[in-house]
């Protein structure tokens, strides 16, 4: 890769959009040509033109510049799980060159309003989530049941879609579950102005009861193509809603729930050094099939992350496994030969172009990873053990590890807090590079102890409700909306 092609400045220019008091703020291509009222019209008889609409909320999560900038870490959920693994500690930028991350690890961005970090993920949340109350509003609103099923199907997806944004916003822009704490604007309406803050409690009801709703919609939809969320992945978003609150009874029974379908698979040995590049593996509850035509190029998840993708990977901004997770994973562990000591710890047998030339995948061919079932056997397993179910919660561990690890014998012996923190070591290394290690660190309580790789803030204690650790309401919103006066 050649160094000038790479070359950028610190930061990207702030963005200031009118925030909440115009209606511009949120506004997204799906609906640029049509009115909500022709929507409204057009989606009683004929759902074509909504599922357009639900089909470009969707592209939202994968396209560069969905948070407002024309940053390089600045391309939908995939940025944002870059984002929040190294806040967890557990990925290092353990080499440095063209600073998209530097201050973001070093603790500066996330306390300091104008930073584009704090930015970026509330307009691409917000964003979903007006677009989303378009076609709710076109369906007949919060409370309607359309009479034909596809518009329910519709319905169900956009109620998801929107209870995922808001609780990526209470992970992100909160430091703990506080009920009576006021968070976050609630907007249910696309043509709502400004809002003041809602409490924790407010928007986790909204959160929950569009799950609940979803679920109950999509139960008989059958889904096209792994990018549309169906009632499994709800009944997923909705146990880590439920888990990160502490409600570890509601979260236990839907993991079950999930795991018990028989609808997915836990991920092979061979999958788990597979490159996860794949839609179609059967493990892949929730991800995006990534094509040429969507023109994605070095601004991407891949282009972030990948040694055989032309990439900052390979360029200079290296992102590995953080040096004390990678000792702790035993030795005839599967899952510790994803990455190796000889590229810095970078996952290079983990995520990667399946032709592995170094800097090979130049326009974007490979998947997107959102959810896959491992994760509800983990979610599964820790709120087992919260709840006093501690036999299932061991044979849960078993079961996803007897293809990883040369013995599970050691399960058997762990109880009370030892087990709780062997099923949350075994999510961090399961799910390292996949965005989750963040929400595990906060429904964990852990405090993070960045290991000898880390450029910034090695071996600094930080505990898991630290300011540091969460993202500030950005400049823009504090700017023009009238009701929002401080960053927390």
């Amino acid at each position: 890769m050649k160094k000038r092609n790479l070359i950028l400045s610190i930061f990207t220019p702030l963005l200031l959009v009118t925030v909440g008091c115009n209606s511009d703020y949120l506004e997204t291509e799906p609906t640029q040509f049509i009115t909500q009222e022709q929507l409204g019209e057009a989606a009683s008889t004929n759902p074509d033109i909504l599922r357009g609409t639900v089909t470009g909320i969707y592209t939202l999560m994968f396209e560069e510049g969905t948070g407002g900038t024309t940053g390089h870490n600045d391309f939908g959920q995939k940025g944002v799980d870059i984002w929040t693994d190294m806040l967890s500690g557990d990925m290092a930028l353990s080499q440095n060159t063209y600073n998209w991350y530097r201050n973001f690890v070093d603790y500066q961005s996330t306390v300091d309003f104008t930073r584009n970090e704090n930015y970026v993920p509330w307009r691409y949340y917000y964003r979903i989530i007006r677009s989303t109350n378009i076609v709710i509003k076109a369906l007949g609103g919060d409370d309607a049941v359309p009479e034909l099923a596809e518009n329910r199907w519709l319905l169900g997806q956009a109620k998801a879609l929107r209870a995922y944004a808001y609780f990526y916003l209470t992970q992100l822009y909160t430091r703990e579950y506080e009920p009576t704490r006021e968070i976050l604007p609630i907007y249910t309406d696309p043509e709502q102005q400004a809002q003041p803050k809602s409490t924790t409690e407010q928007v986790y009801a909204l959160i929950e009861s569009d799950l609940t709703d979803a679920i109950d919609f999509m139960a008989d939809f059958t889904r096209t193509a792994k990018n549309q969320i169906d009632a499994d992945v709800a009944k997923g978003l909705l146990a880590y809603t439920y888990a990160s609150r502490g409600n570890n009874e509601d979260a236990y029974l839907l993991t079950e729930e999930i795991i018990n379908s028989g609808s997915f698979s836990i991920t092979t040995t061979s999958e788990l050094t597979g490159g996860f590049n794949d839609v179609n593996t059967p493990s892949w509850m929730w991800g995006v099939n990534l094509t040429p035509d969507q023109g994605l190029d070095l601004i991407s998840w891949w282009g972030q992350m990948d040694y055989f993708t032309y990439s900052y990977q390979t360029a200079g901004d290296r992102k590995s496994i953080d040096r004390a997770l990678w000792d702790a994973i035993p030795a005839g562990d599967v899952r510790k030969t994803q990455f190796t000591a000889g590229t810095g710890y970078r996952p290079v047998n983990k995520f990667y172009h399946p032709a592995r030339v170094v800097n090979g995948q130049r326009i974007i061919e490979t998947d997107y990873i959102y959810m896959r079932i491992d994760e509800m056997y983990l979610l599964n397993a820790e709120t087992a053990a919260k709840t006093g179910r501690e036999d299932e919660a061991r044979d849960r561990l078993v079961e996803l590890l007897s293809n990883r690890v040369p013995s599970t014998a050691y399960i058997a012996s762990l109880t009370g807090l030892n087990l709780q923190d062997e099923i949350y070591k075994q999510t961090r290394i399961e799910l390292w590079g996949e965005g989750k290690s963040y929400l595990a660190m906060k429904r964990n309580q852990a405090t993070i102890n960045r290991g000898s790789n880390h450029l910034f803030q090695a071996g600094v204690a930080v505990p898991y409700n630290d300011p540091r650790l969460k993202f500030s309401i950005p400049q823009a919103e504090i700017l023009y909306n009238p009701f929002i006066s401080d960053q927390n």
